[in-house]
């Protein structure tokens, strides 16, 4: 990302992107406005996702397997679940497959990310993203567009880790190692533990500490969206 895509706004790199990539799925995605930044949180649909991926670099690593949720009116909608997994062409390290059980036969029964993206883009677009260290995420999403179809993903980010780190701070709680992993919050809120690196119950882990969160950071409306969001 340019040091000048760090001072526009989502909105703005989303219109200049728009202006510059292809007809296509990527085109069709970058067409919808995101929310304004002042919506209430209530009034916006955001999508909790999660990657399971071979690694963490997207340049040399590929996505194994995508979960996603939506929350609207800040309620998780359990009926707009959606698990995919994704069919890679080599075989998947031995280090991989232990930690998120995905093997290559299991891989090979999937779909290629090429088929996927466009179903992906339509889920996302003119929505915002919810993810735990967002990072992720982002640069996978990224990295794929700029294969596919040559240009930039751009979207509005909430990162559960980012709010998780500004209520720490804010109640002068010393950090250490791990205490900011997804799995290692939710015993804070009471939220049951579930069986990580599955990408679809990652995703509702995250759905589910993010309105967890929200009480936290903001217990009474309004809750405007521009609270939550993560800077580029």
């Amino acid at each position: 990302m340019t040091l000048l895509d760090r001072l526009l706004s989502p909105e703005r790199r989303r219109r200049r992107a728009l202006a510059r990539v292809g007809e296509g799925p990527l085109h069709d995605y970058l067409a919808t406005p995101f929310p304004p930044r002042d919506a209430d949180c209530d009034a916006v649909e955001i999508v909790a996702l999660d990657f399971e991926t071979t690694g963490l670099d997207p340049r040399r690593d590929r996505i194994l397997s995508i979960g996603m949720v939506s929350i609207r009116h800040l309620v998780i909608h359990l009926g707009s679940a959606w698990h995919q997994i994704v069919q890679v062409d080599e075989a998947i390290p031995e280090d991989a497959a232990i930690i998120h059980e995905i093997t290559d036969d299991r891989s090979a029964t999937g779909r290629p990310l090429e088929e996927v993206m466009p179903t992906l883009l339509r889920r996302l677009a003119g929505r915002v993203l919810l993810a735990h260290y967002a990072k992720i995420e982002q640069r996978f999403l990224d990295a794929a567009c700029r294969r596919l179809y040559g240009g930039p993903f751009v979207i509005p980010t909430i990162d559960t880790l980012h709010l998780a780190h500004r209520i720490f701070e804010r109640r002068n709680h010393s950090i250490q190692v791990g205490d900011l992993r997804l799995f290692n919050l939710r015993p804070r809120y009471n939220l049951p533990r579930y069986k990580a690196h599955n990408a679809l119950s990652d995703a509702l882990s995250t759905a589910e500490l993010f309105l967890a969160l929200v009480m936290d950071i903001s217990p009474r409306p309004p809750r405007p969206l521009r609270q939550f969001l993560t800077r580029p």
